[in-house]
């Protein structure tokens, strides 16, 4: 009985269609993908046959739902894998942004964590039928990372810091909305979007012939109170400011982060502030930083826990409160690792 590759390349016509091809796990990452897809991006780079990559994932819930946190949280705290798989997985984030042929992602279905570092740092993203956008680390006691310092502090206006604090899903006419998704393609498009880039259309021609406009932003009808509750200085003052709104909407978002990690929360805070001033390479080589005091054990393997494993969603943290945390608490997150800090390929 044959085994299905977990990753599917397609070269034809000068262009590489790459299809994550996990369904049955929504296509989530594992340190294997990472591998075979870095390895087989770098060698395009410089393969004259290859003019455009395009990158979808199989089935029609998930292009990408994340990395494969399961195997981390089997690998346990400081394990090997834990620093394998950031290191690697961010590296391929970095040869993604930094990609000299245009690199196309069909964001069709479940984008989230490691699904959108093999997407938002795309030439061209675009939205789908079936598109949900998310970084919802924080939920797990992460931080949003494979790149979540670049992209997010460059959103408009707080969008970035909302979607960090909150892990706000966004469908199709959001993501487009916020500058996630350079256009929106029905789903049932695609294919000839596709067989338009082997005829050797111009990809901006095919996607003005083939898009659409993505309808109303729900975003929208609530940016200035996202603008004006998230532009806080701290974790409190967002808390603060959510709290003397007092609308419907305010007094979700405080259920919402009140389950969330304290300490992914206010991680995440100074990750963005900072991220926002950083480039590219700095931005990956803090997340690395901050991968690895995560994984040296406490809320990101009991959120894992709550969450994948036992699927009880009553994560036990530690700190329990925002309060507890101090600035000091905080610091020792983004601590150089010396000779162990990320680098990249030359």
């Amino acid at each position: 009985m044959s085994v299905e590759p977990e990753i599917i390349f397609d070269l034809r016509d000068g262009i590489a269609e790459v299809t994550l091809n996990r369904p049955q796990a929504l296509n989530a990452l594992t340190l294997n993908m990472v591998r075979i897809l870095d390895s087989q991006l770098a060698a395009w780079e410089s393969d004259d046959a290859v003019c455009v990559v395009v990158v979808r994932g199989a089935g029609d819930k998930a292009f990408c739902a994340g990395g494969d946190i399961q195997k981390l949280y089997d690998g346990g705290p400081k394990s090997l894998i834990t620093q394998e798989f950031f290191r690697e997985e961010y590296r391929l984030n970095w040869r993604i942004h930094n990609y000299p042929k245009p690199y196309i992602a069909i964001m069709d279905g479940i984008t989230m964590g490691g699904g959108v570092g093999l997407s938002v740092h795309a030439s061209t993203r675009i939205a789908a039928d079936n598109t949900i956008f998310a970084m919802p680390e924080t939920g797990i006691g992460l931080f949003p990372d494979v790149g979540g310092s670049w992209f997010l502090p460059r959103l408009p206006g707080e969008l970035g810091m909302y979607m960090a604090m909150t892990g706000a899903r966004l469908k199709s006419a959001d993501c487009v909305y916020a500058k996630i998704c350079d256009a929106y393609m029905p789903s049932d498009r695609h294919d000839e979007f596709v067989a338009a880039l082997r005829a050797g259309k111009g990809i901006e021609n095919v996607l003005a012939c083939l898009s659409v406009a993505p309808g109303e932003a729900a975003l929208a009808e609530i940016r200035d109170a996202i603008d004006l509750c998230f532009s806080g200085r701290s974790v409190e003052e967002i808390v603060m400011a959510l709290e003397a709104d007092g609308s419907e909407w305010s007094t979700k978002q405080l259920g919402i982060m009140a389950g969330k990690s304290p300490t992914s929360q206010k991680v995440a805070y100074r990750q963005l502030r900072a991220g926002a001033a950083l480039d590219f390479d700095g931005c990956m080589v803090m997340e690395y930083r901050m991968s690895q005091a995560f994984m040296e054990g406490g809320d990101t393997f009991e959120g894992i826990r709550a969450v994948v494993v036992d699927k009880d969603m009553s994560p036990k943290w530690s700190p329990a409160s925002l309060s507890d945390l101090s600035d000091a608490d905080v610091a020792r997150y983004f601590i150089s690792l010396g000779e162990r800090d990320l680098t990249f390929p030359d």
